[in-house]
């Protein structure tokens, strides 16, 4: 049985407002994609699971610095998966919770957090599971920033490759996973 994403999402942000719109308008845009990429993949996907936790996978964000994207909170961007984290876990959704930890680009590792200097605890915070994986993946391909237009692959790969090498692998790995790339096919998603 699926879970009440909405009515989890309308516990920390007010309905209609320009952050609950955004947030529900990416996480669909995440969502509808990563369905796409398990209609297409031949490794068994919980379905249900990985739609949920990409409707829930930036939960956080609207405790971060980001007005942007109408998050007027005083944490870092980059720590909305660790607050996401928290959230879901208070909600009794250890599973989602490891998604919103995990999806930040194409994962993190400890290492990559030291070097780099970033906000973050110094652990390993990578996809695992192969629902953990589509949610990261298909992330990389719609921005709050710039809502109405999908990235492209090659787009992603621009972005992801001033992160490093392991950055790299590990998204050509998820794109491996799920097949050839195709273009995202959707239309820009209301919000409710």
């Amino acid at each position: 049985m699926m879970i009440d994403y909405i009515s989890i999402i309308e516990k920390y942000y007010s309905t209609g407002s320009d952050a609950y719109n955004l947030l529900i308008t990416h996480s669909r845009q995440v969502a509808e994609y990563a369905m796409q990429l398990a209609d297409r993949s031949a490794v068994a996907i919980d379905r249900d699971f990985a739609y949920e936790a990409a409707m829930l996978h930036d939960i956080g964000v609207f405790k971060t610095n980001a007005p942007g994207i109408f998050c007027y909170g005083s944490e870092p961007y980059l720590r909305h998966g660790l607050i996401g984290k928290a959230i879901l876990e208070a909600e009794g959704l250890p599973r989602h919770a490891l998604v919103c930890e995990r999806h930040i680009g194409a994962g993190l590792t400890a290492e990559e957090i030291t070097a780099q200097h970033l906000p973050l605890p110094a652990i390993d915070m990578l996809p695992l599971t192969i629902e953990e994986k589509i949610v990261c993946y298909a992330d990389n391909f719609f921005s709050k920033s710039h809502i109405a237009q999908a990235r492209s692959y090659e787009q992603v790969c621009r972005q992801m490759m001033h992160y490093g090498a392991g950055t790299m692998a590990r998204l050509e790995e998820m794109h491996s996973l799920f097949c050839e790339y195709q273009e995202p096919q959707y239309e820009v998603a209301t919000a409710i």
